[in-house]
């Protein structure tokens, strides 16, 4: 595994911890919340973007994929934790970190792409600013919101165990 897949992926172990910390923890949620979108931000403006240009404007195979799941993952994030809205994070986070780690994964074929300028990559990845949050908003607007968002990616808050 190179630099930029293990700097992400020690992120994606980092968060994982803090939401099993959040179950219990609301400072521990919080930090997850932060630390996940700055992740997704990472991937968004920096990784995707950079791989789209090594191969030539064409976006990675996996790509639509990743920004579904991302668009999951972020209105999961506006409502307030409850532990189907941790059991729905928990499940997708599972799937789309497959897609992102290993030797086949979307961090891998990066790392390959970027060549010599991985570590310009690496630490435009170390460098991507904290992300601000707003606090939770709970409503029937959001709750909708957030049902449209899983489903767009494939996912219903019953897909996970709660």
């Amino acid at each position: 595994m190179g630099p930029i897949a293990r700097y992400l992926a020690d992120d994606h172990m980092r968060l994982d911890a803090l939401l099993t910390r959040g179950a219990s923890d609301p400072a521990a949620f919080a930090d997850f919340r932060k630390g996940l979108l700055r992740h997704i931000g990472m991937e968004e403006k920096i990784l995707l973007p950079a791989a789209q240009r090594a191969r030539g404007g064409e976006p990675l195979p996996a790509a639509a994929r990743l920004r579904l799941d991302h668009g999951a993952l972020a209105a999961l994030l506006v409502p307030s934790p409850t532990r189907a809205i941790r059991a729905a994070l928990r499940g997708i986070l599972a799937r789309h970190n497959a897609l992102e780690e290993g030797t086949d994964g979307v961090y891998a074929a990066c790392e390959q792409l970027a060549g010599d300028d991985g570590a310009t990559l690496l630490a435009s990845l170390r460098a991507f600013p904290e992300v601000s949050v707003n606090p939770h908003v709970d409503s029937e607007l959001v709750e909708n919101a957030t049902r449209r968002a899983l489903g767009r990616a494939g996912y219903a808050f019953d897909d996970f165990e709660v």
